[in-house]
């Protein structure tokens, strides 16, 4: 029981019972209003912890099915469309790459990587944070669980430079010297090259999904184009804004890279398996950027990397069958899918982006645009999870855009990046900050003041430097 929080558990029941039992509006079906209040009390007992998530997706799954709202008078049906998210593509795209993600840390490629760029630039604090920056967005299309990406490669790294640079964790004096300075760097950077990507994160094929059911089609390749600009300015401009807003009181880090260089040289040449690690990342990018013209689904271009590293060795059943993470988002995923994809076709979110967005009929597309971004990104203060925040509010702010106009797939692309880039603002916005966070490098004060500042820094390069991307490549 130790995973189950009784007071939220409580507060999740009465939320869904007091939506289940208010009158249901003019213009919905009782069942999509039903559904609704499973969905609603889905998502508030994965934010207030009532239970895992996994726990909550399988009481949702049981509820929908058991209540009959996907099918009223079918019990057949309605067991068959409550599981229907298991076998929804996307949901296994992020799955199968979370079991190649496996390859880069059991061969040990990504750390080898991170080492590698710390190597060539980390002579100052710097060139530290774009190295550790770099070797990030190198593994993000391949790793989608950014928790795993910044947890098991990039944190371990920068916390071991950081101590032998002097910044000692248990050492409160210290922590300005260069820790505090490259913790929010590598956690920032960690937000932005999880939304250059596609596979970058698990809340980007969730919002990928939202966006199919409303009409507008999202390939990987067209993600990381209109992500491509505004997302290298970002990338360019973190450590330079925090090196003036919140400096490191090291100037210069010589030892950094003789540091790196014995790591790599404990690690020993580069074995074949990394050899294959790479070959398979290679032909991955390559299937997920021209699948088009192989006619290979992005799914199925990632069932034929795993079979490659299973064949090759690289990994093996036992691998993939202890990738927990990999099973976990799998359950809760299908879950939430399944719901959202649901209260779209029983015209639920339909019916609310109507209604929302006949309010805003007197404005135009280029003042609403905005108005729906500043309000999404900022309700963000209320996530611990990209993931949940998608789940609960993309489909109905991406249809009230749409209402009122705004091209479709630009803010279907820009919603779905907010959910992450919104990680910024607190110390449990998204997966990755309670690990950089837990360091102790930098206070609550500081981590919410310098995430407030970063918020404003990517929305204003999304807003003016990605317009200007995206009226170039055509989006508007």
């Amino acid at each position: 029981m130790k995973e189950i929080n009784i007071k939220s558990l409580i507060i999740t029941l009465l939320v869904g019972v007091a939506i289940w039992i208010c009158p249901v509006p003019d213009g919905v079906k009782p069942n999509a209003w039903h559904l609704l209040a499973i969905f609603v009390a889905t998502i508030v007992g994965i934010i207030s912890k009532a239970a895992s998530m996994g726990t909550m997706a399988i009481i949702g799954i049981t509820l929908c099915a058991a209540t009959q709202v996907l099918a009223p008078g079918d019990p057949t049906q309605s067991i068959k469309n409550a599981l229907s998210g298991f076998g929804n593509s996307t949901i296994w795209l992020i799955g199968l790459a979370f079991f190649i993600a496996r390859g880069f840390i059991k061969t040990g490629l990504g750390t080898r990587i991170a080492y590698s760029f710390i190597k060539i630039f980390g002579k100052s604090p710097l060139g530290l944070a774009y190295g550790l920056n770099t070797a990030d967005l190198i593994l993000a299309p391949a790793i989608p669980s950014n928790t795993a990406r910044a947890g098991g490669v990039i944190f371990p790294i920068m916390k071991s430079i950081a101590v032998n640079m002097g910044s000692v964790p248990e050492k409160a004096e210290t922590h300005r010297k260069i820790g505090a300075f490259l913790t929010l760097s590598s956690y920032n950077a960690n937000m932005i090259t999880s939304v250059m990507f596609l596979t970058a994160t698990a809340s980007n094929p969730m919002a990928q999904k939202f966006a199919k059911d409303l009409g507008v089609t999202i390939t990987w390749g067209s993600w990381a184009i209109a992500a491509l600009v505004p997302g290298l300015v970002c990338f360019i401009l973190v450590p330079l804004f925090l090196y003036k807003v919140f400096p490191p009181e090291l100037k210069e880090t010589k030892e950094a890279p003789a540091i790196a260089a014995k790591q790599l040289k404990e690690m020993g040449p580069i074995t074949i398996k990394e050899w294959l690690m790479v070959a398979t990342f290679i032909i991955l990018l390559v299937l997920w950027i021209f699948g088009n013209l192989f006619a290979i689904d992005a799914t199925t271009g990632a069932l034929i990397g795993l079979c490659i590293l299973l064949l090759c060795g690289v990994l093996d059943w036992e691998d993939v069958k202890s990738e927990k993470g990999a099973w976990d988002t799998i359950v809760w995923f299908s879950s939430l899918v399944m719901m959202g994809s649901f209260l779209n076709s029983l015209g639920f979110i339909g019916w609310f982006g109507q209604l929302v967005g006949a309010k805003m009929a007197n404005l135009s597309w280029q003042l609403a645009f905005p108005v729906i971004i500043l309000v999404y990104s900022y309700c963000h203060y209320m996530f611990a999870s990209a993931t949940a925040q998608v789940a609960a509010m993309y489909s109905v702010f991406l249809a009230v855009g749409i209402a009122v106009g705004v091209p479709g797939t630009m803010l279907a692309i820009f919603l779905g990046a907010c959910a992450s880039l919104m990680g910024s603002l607190t110390h449990y916005g998204h997966g990755p900050a309670p690990i950089f966070f837990g360091s102790t490098y930098v206070d609550l004060k500081d981590w919410w003041k310098q995430g407030f500042y970063m918020s404003v820094l990517f929305l204003l390069v999304w807003f003016l430097v990605g317009g200007v991307w995206w009226k170039v490549i055509g989006l508007w």
